[in-house]
């Protein structure tokens, strides 16, 4: 079964830091184009950091280049975000989103086929 289950996310202050974990099964996730996605609410969905596996290529939203990490753990088939300095307008849902056939842009232009994952809430606030 193809599936990516999502962990890490909770309840933080301005300025502290998170480490998202994505889950991947029934697929190999080194070989696909991966990333990390959020919804806030009232708000559309939007690409935070993206890779693609075939060329290395990775994509960060202006808002969180220099803060957001994101890496693979290939023996672990494992998704990471590491979220430092975290602010307010990063509350969000995240979602952890793969395409197997690695789409060159999965962040701005979707994948081929997509795998989602469910979600996990970070918030942050004083």
């Amino acid at each position: 079964q193809v599936q990516l289950v999502e962990s890490g996310g909770g309840l933080v202050q301005p300025g502290d830091s998170l480490r998202l974990t994505c889950a991947a099964s029934g697929f190999t996730l080194d070989d696909a184009a991966t990333g990390w996605f959020r919804q806030a609410p009232g708000k559309e969905r939007e690409g935070v950091a993206c890779v693609n596996s075939r060329h290395g290529d990775i994509y960060y939203k202006d808002s969180v280049k220099g803060r957001f990490t994101i890496s693979k753990d290939k023996a672990a088939n494992t998704l990471y975000l590491q979220m430092n300095d975290l602010r307010p307008e990063d509350t969000a849902t995240y979602y952890c989103a793969a395409d197997p056939f690695d789409s060159d842009d999965l962040c701005r232009d979707g994948g081929y086929l997509e795998v989602w994952g469910r979600g996990t809430l970070v918030t942050v606030s004083l």
